[in-house]
């Protein structure tokens, strides 16, 4: 499959550039991995990802369009009058999938209380 080019310039970074690195770049923000999550539990127009994350309206909307430039996420529309658009994993969106089940796990573990570790 064709990948996209990259978001991130490795030489352009501070400190140590590795993957890593470059991937908190594009998806390191909360809000950002936590719309993530919200897409893929069902979560597609922004009202319902606004919902899901408690992001001040502001900031989830600059990381909705983040998410969408980096091709984590794609709009497609589903109206046209007034135009309006929902939310979709892309193919690297799905491949972040098993990184929010290990910061689960690793928040359940490390993070929080155990009376307190309610799957989302």
């Amino acid at each position: 499959m064709c990948q996209p080019p990259p978001v991130v310039v490795l030489s352009e970074l501070p400190g140590r550039p590795c993957a890593i690195a470059a991937a908190l770049e594009v998806v390191g923000d909360r809000w950002a991995l936590l719309a993530v999550r919200e897409v893929h539990l069902g979560a597609h127009r922004f009202s319902d990802v606004l919902a899901g994350t408690g992001a001040p309206r502001d900031r989830l909307a600059a990381r909705l369009k983040d998410l969408v430039a980096a091709g984590v996420l794609e709009r497609r529309p589903y109206q046209d009058a007034p135009p309006r658009s929902d939310y979709h994993l892309t193919e690297a969106g799905r491949e972040l999938v098993p990184v929010l089940a290990a910061l689960e796990a690793w928040g359940r573990r490390w993070a929080v209380d155990s009376e307190e570790s309610a799957t989302p």
